[in-house]
């Protein structure tokens, strides 16, 4: 019988259960979300990633009870449309409070750089995190996040603007192509 949480690819089926995540004010007040998330725009969301082949979105569920429930949530999509960034990620994660220090973060985020790095293409991949999350700093520097500056009055969370650091990464072993020529068979 296992005994941590069930780490998984996100469908649409998960909207209610992800809503309930982001409905944490320990969860949305430390992200770029909104309180009050609805499901069908969650639901949304969920139908447009399975559709797009350069998204990823996990969940940490803890199935041990009567009803599943989202524990965690992390995902990597495209920066933005632009041919010329097609090559830069977007990265996001969230652990449910009573969940955290539990090592589910770092778990989600081992897979997410597995499947960035190995199967992706990705070579940039970058975040936002508010300066005063401090754990969260922590965890993207365990995975070699540097940060690149510093972005004032960034986000309005709970009446005030605050500010967020803007980190990246890039790929430990850029791809390079091999120095073998080979001769084509006559």
């Amino acid at each position: 019988m296992q005994s941590g949480p069930v780490y998984r690819r996100a469908t649409p089926a998960d909207a209610e259960m992800l809503c309930g995540l982001m409905s944490d004010p320990a969860v949305f007040s430390g992200l770029l979300q909104l309180p009050f998330p609805s499901v069908d725009v969650w639901r949304k969301r969920l139908e447009d990633q399975v559709s797009q082949p350069a998204s990823l979105h996990l969940l940490a569920v803890d199935a041990h009870g009567a009803t599943p429930v989202v524990i965690g949530s992390a995902g990597i999509h495209p920066a933005g449309p632009s041919l010329r960034q097609k090559h830069v990620g977007a990265l996001g994660i969230c652990v449910a409070a009573n969940w955290r220090k539990r090592a589910i973060a770092s778990e989600l985020m081992c897979r997410l750089l597995d499947w960035a790095d190995n199967w992706a293409g990705y070579l940039r991949l970058e975040l936002q995190v508010y300066t005063d999350n401090a754990a969260a700093i922590a965890l993207y520097r365990k995975f070699d996040f540097e940060l690149e500056g510093t972005l004032r009055a960034n986000a309005l969370r709970d009446g005030q603007f605050v500010d967020s650091h803007l980190l990246a990464r890039l790929h430990p072993q850029q791809p390079q192509l091999s120095n073998t020529k080979e001769a084509l068979p006559a």
